[in-house]
């Protein structure tokens, strides 16, 4: 018999409430269950001791004989200690990420708008050369018109 630590859903409408149990992998989420050792109450803020409750003696017996908890359930016995605590690896889906051809699409905007950016750069380093040329060549340009006007 493989054996599941895991949760049994209570509660009312939108006001979860779970049990912790020991049960039989085959049966029902809510069906028949070997033993209580636990509850969690989500609705409770996540600072309050009551949130989650562990008989921890049980849950050890029930570790030792081979039982296996579910993921969330492994998180929870983590966090108090009493197995390692597993590695998070969610299973994220890539359904809200945009297509291939959005993705495309948003690259290319992301290079022109790069290219834009250093178009505006060098034609902004431009005009701060042509406004400091010309005061330089002003003098130049003086006694050019002097000789002219000598002449």
């Amino acid at each position: 018999m493989a054996l599941r630590i895991r949760l049994a859903r209570g509660g009312a409408k939108k006001r979860p409430y779970y049990r912790i149990v020991i049960a039989d992998s085959r049966m029902p989420r809510d069906g028949r269950y070997i033993e209580k050792v636990g509850s969690y109450d989500p609705m409770l803020a996540k600072d309050n001791p009551e949130r989650i409750q562990l008989l921890e003696e049980r849950i050890r017996h029930w570790l030792s004989v081979g039982a296996l908890p579910s993921d969330r359930v492994a998180r929870f016995l983590g966090r108090a200690d009493i197995i390692p605590m597993p590695a998070y690896s969610p299973n994220q889906t890539k359904q809200h990420l945009p297509k291939a051809k959005a993705q495309e699409r948003l690259k290319e905007a992301e290079a022109a708008s790069v290219k834009a950016a250093e178009a505006a750069k060098a034609a902004e380093e431009a005009a701060k050369a042509a406004a400091e040329a010309p005061a330089e060549e002003a003098p130049a340009e003086e006694a050019a018109a002097e000789e002219t006007k000598a002449e």
